[in-house]
């Protein structure tokens, strides 16, 4: 069953890189009293997830936490390594949260899964937008084609 509005986010783990390597990241600690703008891509360095999706949270990052946004974070069901080395190429330190969801086993506890064995890259997740206040889900978007609807701008529209 797919999230929505008003659900609580359910319990996981991604991992975030850190110059140790690769750190387990709990939702409890991501979500437990903050606000947070999640966003999916279905890959790290595809085009329109670099050229547009993760770019427009970078841009608007002090955007977002002025309108009360604690923390922002990417997901991708890629590894950790991948994840890290997107953000240092766009920049995203400091702005973004990298979060891999190697297995796509929190993608799947969303319901938000995408099957792309027939251009070669497997289970991904659907691009997605949302914002979560301590745990429970208040914004969802879900693209099906592009990423206008779950961009940083819109989310900056709906945050007021």
């Amino acid at each position: 069953m797919t999230i929505k509005v008003g659900d609580k986010m359910p319990s996981g783990t991604m991992h975030t890189m850190t110059a140790d390597g690769p750190q387990a990241v709990t939702t409890d600690e991501l979500f437990g009293g903050k606000k947070v703008a999640l966003f999916s891509v279905p890959g790290a360095f595809t085009p329109t997830c670099s050229a547009q999706h993760l770019p427009s949270f970078v841009n608007h990052a002090g955007d977002l936490t002025s309108k009360g946004v604690d923390t922002i974070a990417c997901m991708a069901v890629n590894d950790a390594f991948v994840m890290g080395a997107w953000g240092n190429d766009q920049h995203a330190e400091g702005k973004v949260m990298m979060l891999a969801d190697g297995s796509a086993a929190y993608t799947k506890a969303l319901g938000l899964e995408l099957d792309l064995d027939g251009y070669g890259m497997g289970l991904r997740g659907k691009r997605f937008s949302m914002v979560v206040d301590d745990g429970v889900v208040t914004q969802l978007n879900i693209d099906e084609d592009g990423y206008g609807s779950t961009s940083a701008e819109t989310m900056l529209e709906q945050l007021g």
